[in-house]
């Protein structure tokens, strides 16, 4: 195996670790001999794949002292970031922290679909939002779950604007992941559907500001039903 690609493997495997919870925020990792010989690699090897994670700031590595994990909020990488998202021990907050990106850039998608939509667009909302009535009857989640994005991704791309789907696209494995969770919610589901027929509503409308309305209190909804049924937050 080439040098570079042992250095990622070891890099995810620290990665997976402070992920999972293993070494908390502000704690010391190993010293640089235990994890040489965890993994079997060089020192040189270690070194490398520390720096990697160095430079996606999920660890800092203190001269003298060792390599200690930085908090999550401070991560300027968006790939560890989704890992957390996605597996990590602190995916409840991070599930809640993707509706709040989520609502600032689809409440201002929608602002703008509502005035750049074409008839095909309105049409394809209306095809999608069907097909997710009908993954609601016929209790198919992926059925739900696909219409779901495809209806989003739509209103993504009627506002025209290329840097939208750019900044969107990392974040459309995790969100699939979280739909498939909070879909299964049979409540959740019919919420979706009702605030789906308010979005659609507006864009059709033509009407900025009520497409920007709509779009957030089905934020507001989601983060809601988030933390009742699939988080038993008490708030």
């Amino acid at each position: 195996m080439a040098r570079k690609s042992l250095v990622s493997v070891v890099a995810d495997a620290l990665l997976d670790r402070i992920v999972s919870g293993e070494f908390e925020a502000d704690a010391a990792l190993p010293t640089a001999a235990e994890l040489s010989q965890e993994y079997d690699v060089s020192r040189m090897t270690l070194r490398e794949a520390l720096a990697t994670l160095q430079t996606q700031n999920v660890v800092r590595v203190v001269a003298g002292r060792g390599a200690y994990v930085t908090p999550i909020a401070q991560w300027t990488d968006i790939a560890p970031v989704l890992r957390m998202a996605s597996h990590g021990a602190a995916q409840d907050e991070a599930s809640l922290q993707l509706v709040e990106v989520r609502r600032m850039i689809e409440t201002g998608a929608a602002a703008l679909a509502a005035t750049r939509r074409s008839d095909a667009d309105v049409a394809l909302l209306e095809i999608y939002l069907d097909d997710m009535r009908r993954g609601n009857v016929s209790e198919d989640l992926e059925l739900f779950v696909s219409a779901d994005i495809a209806f989003h991704d739509v209103i993504l791309r009627a506002t025209g604007n290329v840097f939208v789907g750019v900044l969107f696209d990392p974040l459309a494995r995790v969100m699939r992941d979280k739909r498939q969770q909070t879909s299964a919610v049979p409540e959740i589901q019919v919420h979706a559907i009702a605030e789906h027929e308010s979005v659609l509503e507006a864009i059709r409308s033509g009407d900025a500001e009520r497409a920007r309305l709509t779009m957030d209190s089905h934020m507001t909804q989601t983060s809601n039903d988030l933390r009742h049924f699939v988080l038993k937050s008490p708030n």
